[in-house]
């Protein structure tokens, strides 16, 4: 079982709520048809349903897949709802991800413009 989440090369978050209730072969076609992403390559997709406080992972280890399923009992997660894409996460963003924290910025700091000060 996979329990390092920083292990796999690649780390993808699936945006918006996916059907929890697909196993292994429905969520594997999903990302490959839908995102056209290889599902055999070192990499782990995460996936979240109509509630916040559970997810799936599906990962590929070399001979066969895994399938994970976390709940939280207090707390929930801070999943990106915006859209239907992928979104790769680095390490420290997983871990914002699972300790309550939204991984993505909702919106960007634009810069000021040069020579305006306060």
């Amino acid at each position: 079982m996979l329990i390092n989440y920083h292990a796999p090369k690649h780390l993808y978050v699936v945006c918006g709520k996916t059907d929890l209730r697909k196993g292994i072969d429905s969520l594997a076609i999903l990302v490959s048809e839908n995102y056209d992403l290889d599902v055999f390559e070192d990499s782990l997709f995460l996936f979240c349903g109509n509630r916040n406080d559970r997810f799936k992972g599906l990962y590929w280890d070399g001979e066969g897949f895994t399938l994970l399923y976390k709940r939280f009992e207090n707390g929930r997660l801070q999943w990106p709802r915006d859209s239907q894409e992928t979104k790769e996460l680095t390490a420290q963003q997983i871990d914002w991800l699972l300790e309550g924290l939204n991984p993505l910025p909702k919106k960007l700091i634009r810069p000021a413009p040069r020579g305006s000060f306060y």
